[in-house]
């Protein structure tokens, strides 16, 4: 924001001249700056002072001016210039093995954007006065518009020369610069036509550097600029009838004196009939409000589904607001649209809601014997869950089913004989038909078709009495059914 207040105010001067016979020119130049230092440091003036030296420079701007009478002119301007000094140093050989360091430079470059308020006086040295000698002064304002600073070092020990450059922190701490500098300034040489010649000085009043010891900065700049005229103040005076509100119609033909307007309306304003804020001249629909993109009538609604078309996605078919102007759409295509359709995403038929017709393949009695006799063929070693290896057979059998019936659900039922204490037949009976579930998912059975669960020793099928009773009652039960 800060680059730009220069802009703004010369923008201002230059408006607030513009009844005046004014001239504008650009100008620009090379000098010599330098910056003065004053402090108290013990031992600078002879260390350091004679070490600081001047930089060159340049400007380069516009420049305004404003003719004040008895050859007086007030001569505002707006640069680009640059400022800042160069300390160059060669130590001794002494210096050099305390410091390790056989040559330092170190180069402030600041710029600026300048604005000089100077009076000029203009004395004529030849008879058609177009060729002048003359002396300018007055103060200025600058603001930092970049600044860094450049060290180079050739260090003893390495042999190595290095190079860094690091940019000014503005602000008002310590080791920083002011944004704001301000000082006094003039310029001295010959105006020959259009062209400026001059030799140039500034001398800044401000401190614009917050160093962390005491001390005061000032900048100081020498050198030469040269302008040139763009445009002439010779302005002819044309005569022109009165019209006070300076729309271009003369108010002898004018009915709106007071108001701006058009020569096509008698220097009234255009009418705004619907008073959409559109002029009648470019309105199109002048009796009903509209929009400027549509030449003054409303936005179209194409398909009149009362959804204006740049609000509508289907501008040529009737649709409804909540989809945007479009129809409610039917993503599985089946001829049933998604808000009357249960299943929006499966094609169906209208009598099922639009879901498809699922038909639930029944289990046949053969298949049902086929699982009762696999489940008898399972068997487990006593008092544990392990299967005996004559179980494998009738298992992968009953994988191969499964496989081939995707639709088919099992639950896996363990039972034990009464043999032990119950809770841990319980356990035992769920952990026998588990493992019957492991080998099954195991073959590639998916997990989600397949349930366990375990009785224990309830529903015996066989007297628990005899060794072989006991053994039927060691079993697992296999039941089908048919996922819908």
């Amino acid at each position: 924001m800060k680059k730009w207040v220069p802009l703004l105010l010369f923008a201002v001067t230059s408006h607030c001249s513009l009844n005046a016979q004014v001239k504008l020119g650009i100008l620009g130049g090379l000098h010599s700056s330098k910056v003065l230092e004053t402090n108290h440091i013990p031992g600078w003036d002879t260390t350091t002072k004679p070490f600081l030296n001047s930089r060159t420079g340049f400007q380069l701007g516009v420049i305004v001016e404003i003719p004040l009478g008895h050859g007086l002119f007030f001569q505002p301007a707006l640069t680009y210039i640059t400022k800042g000094r160069i300390f160059d140093k060669n130590n001794d050989s002494l210096s050099t093995l305390a410091s390790d360091t056989v040559y330092n430079k170190q180069t402030l470059k600041l710029a600026y954007m300048e604005i000089p308020l100077n009076l000029t006086y203009k004395m004529p040295l030849t008879a058609n006065r177009k060729n002048f000698f003359f002396v300018s002064a007055g103060p200025y304002v600058n603001f930092v518009y970049s600044g860094n600073v450049t060290t180079e070092s050739l260090t003893s020990s390495t042999h190595k020369y290095s190079t860094e450059t690091d940019p000014v922190v503005i602000g008002k701490g310590a080791n920083s610069y002011t944004t704001f500098d301000y000082g006094v300034n003039g310029r001295a040489g010959f105006e020959i036509g259009d062209v400026m010649l001059s030799a140039y000085y500034s001398r800044g009043l401000g401190n614009f550097y917050h160093a962390n010891y005491s001390g005061t900065f000032h900048h100081e700049l020498v050198g030469a600029t040269v302008g040139i005229w763009l445009t002439s103040s010779a302005a002819a005076k044309v005569l022109r009838k009165k019209d006070t509100d300076r729309d271009g119609v003369n108010d002898e033909v004018d009915l709106c004196p007071l108001q701006p307007g058009s020569a096509a309306w008698h220097g009234c304003p255009v009418p705004d009939t619907d008073h959409d804020g559109i002029d009648d001249d470019h309105d199109s629909c002048r009796n009903i409000p509209g929009l400027g993109r549509y030449n003054g009538c409303p936005v179209p609604d194409t398909d009149h589904d009362g959804v204006d078309d740049e609000h509508d996605s289907c501008r040529t078919v009737p649709g409804l607001a909540r989809y945007n102007g479009c129809p409610i759409p039917d993503r599985d295509h089946d001829g049933l649209n998604d808000e009357e359709d249960k299943c929006p995403d499966s094609a169906g038929t209208a009598e099922n809601h639009g879901c498809p017709v699922v038909v639930v393949p029944e289990i046949k009695q053969e298949e049902t014997d086929q699982i009762n006799f696999i489940a008898h063929n399972v068997n487990f070693a006593s008092a544990s869950e392990r299967l005996l290896d004559s179980s494998y057979v009738a298992l992968d059998q009953l994988s191969g089913l499964l496989l081939s019936h995707p639709a088919w659900h099992l639950t896996i039922e363990g039972y034990t004989d009464n043999s032990g204490a119950p809770a841990k037949n319980l356990m035992l009976s769920r952990k026998r038909a588990d493992a019957v579930r492991v080998y099954l998912i195991h073959k590639g059975v998916p997990a989600a078709r397949l349930t366990s669960t375990g009785f224990g020793q309830e529903h015996p099928i066989s007297d628990n009495l005899t060794a072989k009773g006991r053994s039927i009652n060691r079993r697992v039960e296999l039941k089908l059914s048919v996922d819908k």
